[in-house]
């Protein structure tokens, strides 16, 4: 394991995208989302990414110079064509565009095809809860579950975070997936060399397996069984559908370089000083909180946490002590500095 400041991190993986072509503005946003799911303690949508959205890149299924077009202004809503581009960049530019709506409209609604796989939606949704407002959004993915009852992925996991100001608190924040587990996850285990909870996927067979590569193989299971398959067909409506973007088996993953992602994104920010006073519903929100964290803890619990809460610690605590990367992952992201000639930090020399 590697221990890294963060600040050093995110300087790291920077140059590393402005070495793949990326503009220094973009190359230290993508650089900061993966440094912000790390502190997060979601290592999963962390730096392990990075040499997946470089080979993208790579191959021209990223597009390293972004160049969003804007196909409809209408009012409140507006569709973005994102051509291929970063998702990063094109997310944080619906997101800010949607925020801007609802100040004008109470409401702003961005729709986005063509983009790429944007790494925590929460680092988004978080953007707009900055500037008082109640932001969401949904994005699609590659397939990744069957249809409840099948053993065949058609369907992805298309995740969706919605955050909101929470007065003296750090925002409230959910950032899930629809299947049980990330695949980020999957591919974390595998980096790490361990197995995984059986309850986590099947292999090719349908049989449930601990073992990652075979999951990788095989199907995420949804979470909350056919409830999650459900919410995750839905979810494609709203991303994919509504969007002109692809749909289902035609949206690949970010770790497929030698395919275009054809991801679509939902992106929507609710003004809340339009419904009523901001400081009202951020009293209203520590009072939420305050009960929530008020109740009995169950056998085996020592806290009880608001969404969001765990990972405002984390970033807090991450920041002072530094982030230990996997050795796998440290060797990935050196090999990509060595191709490119970026010298490495000194905590991985």
């Amino acid at each position: 394991m590697t221990r890294i400041a963060a600040e050093a991190l995110a300087d790291f993986t920077a140059a590393l995208y402005r070495a793949a072509g990326l503009p220094q503005e973009d190359a230290a946003l993508v650089a900061d989302t993966l440094v912000r799911a790390d502190l997060w303690g979601h290592s999963s949508h962390g730096v392990m990414r990075a040499p997946w959205y470089i080979d993208r890149v790579k191959t021209g299924m990223m597009t390293p110079v972004t160049q969003p077009e804007t196909l409809v202004d209408a009012g409140a809503i507006a569709v973005i064509h994102g051509h291929d581009g970063v998702g990063q960049v094109i997310a944080k530019r619906a997101m800010l565009d949607a925020v801007a709506r609802a100040r004008k409209h109470g409401v702003g609604i961005v729709s986005v095809r063509e983009s790429n796989h944007h790494g925590a939606l929460g680092y988004f949704t978080r953007l707009a809860a900055e500037q008082g407002c109640i932001g969401m959004l949904v994005a699609n993915g590659s397939p990744a579950m069957a249809p409840w009852g099948g053993r065949r992925k058609v369907i992805g996991n298309n995740p969706w975070s919605i955050a909101a100001p929470a007065g003296r608190h750090p925002p409230l924040m959910l950032d899930i997936a629809n299947t049980v587990v990330a695949r980020g996850k999957i591919f974390l285990a595998r980096q790490k060399g361990i197995p995984i909870p059986e309850s986590w996927a099947i292999d090719a067979e349908g049989r449930r397996t601990s073992d990652p590569v075979a999951a990788l193989a095989g199907v995420i299971l949804p979470m909350a069984e056919h409830k999650g398959y459900g919410i995750s067909v839905m979810m494609d409506v709203l991303a994919g559908a509504l969007s002109g973007s692809g749909m289902m088996t035609e949206v690949n993953g970010p770790y497929q370089a030698e395919k275009r992602s054809r991801s679509g994104h939902f992106v929507m920010a609710l003004d809340i000083a339009a419904f009523g006073p901001r400081d009202v519903f951020e009293s209203r929100i520590e009072r939420m909180i305050a009960e929530i964290k008020a109740v009995p803890l169950a056998e085996g619990a020592t806290e009880i946490f608001y969404p969001g809460e765990i990972e405002a610690r984390n970033e807090a605590r991450h920041r002072a002590e530094g982030l230990v990367l996997p050795e796998q992952t440290r060797l990935d992201l050196v090999a990509v500095a060595q191709g490119f000639g970026v010298p490495l930090p000194a905590a991985f020399t």
